[in-house]
């Protein structure tokens, strides 16, 4: 069979937005069409795919799990994650505003194109809605803890952050840097530190057989209300992504010598050229996302009518 091409780009979109702190590979998966059948595919590798597993049919494990699925959207996160962690590592070092700018862009325009899922905007959906923004306001306001590299810190972490990973408008990425594990983790990616890289596996793994099926249980059951929640996610989280912040105080030094700071959302630069350009870069983010969206949309297509 063909192999699924543009399942894999998804997965290596998904993968860049789970790299960087504010942005959700959920946002992702969701406005590229894959978010149910992610869940589906998921949940099914705690129940059905395991069933068959224990029975020794892997071939009906495979089937269940939806394998070729979840195997071509792997190869394009992993794909991500070894190319991409060292350059937006840097970028994050040395370009903080602009790449804040273009991941603003990007969490804005997925506002509406999550909340248009709701369908009828009444008084509850926007009671969610504003109990999403909240929670997720409140979570991208708080201060890294101090950070460790164990290895069973490090399985805590992972599952943690997977959970946030399949939400949209909660970063995984950012939760992991409010646990003070981000920095840790994306250490042990760049120098394949096995044993970390794989403790941090094992939580996202077990983290992914736990969290899926409830989150398929909530949209099955309250689908409307799940989504005007997540929309509040979105909403909340800008404010983590805002282009311009200072530092207030020092909270750690990191092995290597770099300071940990709490920051601060402040006033825009007053250099016409900066501004001009985290403007260029938010409506790029903008339109990567509408243009994932109309490619999502027009690619379920096709393939609905192939099947």
């Amino acid at each position: 069979m063909k192999w699924p091409w543009s399942v894999t780009v998804k997965g290596f979109a998904m993968g860049m937005a789970d790299l960087v702190p504010g942005v959700s590979g959920g946002t992702v998966a969701f406005i590229a069409g894959i978010y149910d059948p992610l869940l589906s595919a998921l949940s099914a590798m705690s129940k059905d795919g395991l069933k068959a597993l224990l029975q020794g049919d892997v071939k009906q494990a495979w089937k269940a799990v939806n394998g070729r699925f979840l195997l071509a959207l792997g190869t394009g996160i992993g794909l991500a994650i070894v190319t991409l962690a060292s350059p937006l590592h840097w970028l994050l070092e040395h370009e903080p505003v602009l790449l804040r700018a273009l991941f603003t862009g990007l969490v804005a325009a997925s506002v509406p194109l999550v909340g248009r899922h709701v369908g009828t905007w009444s008084l509850n959906m926007w009671v969610w809605a504003a109990i999403g923004c909240a929670v997720a306001g409140f979570v991208t306001s708080l201060p890294p803890l101090v950070q460790t590299d164990h290895p069973g810190f490090l399985i805590l972490a992972g599952a943690l952050a997977i959970c946030a990973m399949l939400l949209p408008g909660i970063s995984g990425s950012f939760l992991l840097l409010i646990l003070g594990a981000y920095a840790p983790v994306l250490l042990a990616v760049k120098t394949l530190d096995l044993i970390r890289v794989g403790a941090f596996a094992i939580g996202a793994f077990a983290g992914l057989l736990s969290f899926s099926r409830f989150l398929t249980w909530l949209l099955n059951a309250h689908r409307q209300a799940t989504l005007a929640t997540l929309t509040g996610f979105l909403v909340g989280s800008l404010q983590a992504l805002w282009p311009w912040k200072e530092a207030t105080r020092a909270l750690y030094t990191h092995s290597d010598g770099r300071i940990e700071y709490v920051w601060k959302n402040t006033s825009p630069s007053s250099a016409p050229m900066e501004i001009a350009s985290v403007i260029a870069l938010a409506l790029l983010g903008a339109a990567i996302v509408w243009g994932l969206d109309r490619w999502g949309k027009s690619r379920n297509q096709i393939e609905g009518h192939a099947s």
